[in-house]
Formats: structure tokens, sequence, C-alpha cells
């Protein structure tokens, strides 16, 4: 197929339903697996349900906040009965109490070493502030759980032009570094909806498989 029929056929799945299907606090409450799973990741505020919403042509299908740390549960959306989208609490937020991000941090491990049915994790980087060392404890976790991760730049509006080609290259030599990362970087703006179709048809091919 050619890469205007991945995305036609990536942007027919996203355009069609997808709704809430359950959020969970513990590891007892994640839904049976009976999908294939992709999740996304990230520092707080690094923009995951803005991501989703804007993947899925919605405007609430994930609630968006500008509080970071808001998102406290681990949120399960059924994309037209073929694919689970899976929006993770963000991590690194220094103004959560430490035993509370403990307990995020534990329920985010519990996810990712329990589901089999978990395809891809989609790791976000806010394209103004790089990687930063919460990413990489992220991604050495990643590695050490044998997760596939793929690099996910976004807010990329926010960034001058010639700054765009820098963010990319650099981000794809670090995540390069890493045992489990899927080699191509995707850079997005949820707001500009910019860099949507090649992530969709990315993770359309995922769950295909």
């Amino acid at each position: 197929m050619s890469e205007r029929g991945q995305f036609e056929t990536a942007r027919k799945l996203f355009a069609g339903d997808c709704d809430f299907f359950a959020g969970a606090t513990t590891p007892e409450m994640f839904p049976p697996g009976r999908l294939p799973e992709i999740a996304f990741v990230g520092r707080s505020n690094a923009g995951k349900s803005s991501l989703v919403n804007a993947l899925t042509c919605r405007k609430t299908l994930a609630r968006v906040s500008n509080t970071p740390g808001r998102t406290r549960q681990i949120n399960f959306f059924d994309l037209g009965h073929k694919l689970m989208l899976v929006d993770l609490p963000g991590y690194g937020f220094a103004q959560a109490s430490k035993a509370m991000a403990q307990e995020w941090q534990g329920l985010i491990l519990d996810y990712l070493r329990g589901r089999a049915q978990l395809k891809r994790v989609m790791l976000l980087i806010d394209a103004r502030r790089g990687v930063m060392d919460t990413d990489r404890q992220a991604m050495s976790i990643l590695d050490k759980a044998a997760v596939s991760y793929a690099a996910v730049l976004t807010k990329m509006d926010k960034l001058k032009p010639a700054e765009c080609d820098a963010a990319v290259t650099a981000l794809t030599a670090e995540f390069a570094k890493q045992i489990a990362a899927y080699p191509e970087t995707f850079a997005t703006s949820a707001d500009a909806k910019t860099g949507l179709d090649p992530l969709r048809a990315h993770i359309a091919a995922l769950a295909a498989r």
C-alpha cells in the first residue's frame, strides 16, 4: 500500500468511533486485554491528552488540564473495537507528594509489565524542553521491562522553524542509544494538527498485526 493509502486507512480508523472504556487506579481495575494496545506516556504536561484528542479528531475525549499531574489514573479508550488507546499518568511532576508519585509510578510499572497485548509505548517529549533526566529514567524503565517505545515530539508549533530539525535530530540521537526504542521520531503538534498522519499510520499498522 502506498504512503497515501496508509494515511487514508489510518485516518478512517481514527475518525471512527472512539469511546472512553475504563479508568484504572489499581491493577485490579485494568480491563481485560482483548484488543491491541498503544500507550501514551510522558512528563506531566507533555501533551498526552491533547495528542490523543488530536489523533482522534476530538476535543474532549481525553481530559486536558493546564495543571501538571492532574491525570491520576490510567484511561483506556476503545478505537473502533480494533485498538485500545491508553493514556498513562504523567511522571516527573515535582509538586506531587512523594507518596503519590511513587503510587503513580507503581501503577504505570504494573501496567507495562502485565499487558501482553501492549504493542508499543509512545513516549512524548515536549519539543521546547527536549529530553530531561526524568525522560531518561522512563526510557531505562521501558528498556528493562523490554517494552518497545517510540519517540514523539509534541508542541512543535512552539518552536521556530530553524529549531525544528535540530530538535528532531537531537531526540533521534538520544533514542538511538536505547535498547527498546523504535528507530523513528514523530514530530507533532496537537494545536497545529501537524505530524499526525504519520503517527496515525504507524499506530494503525501496529493494530493490524
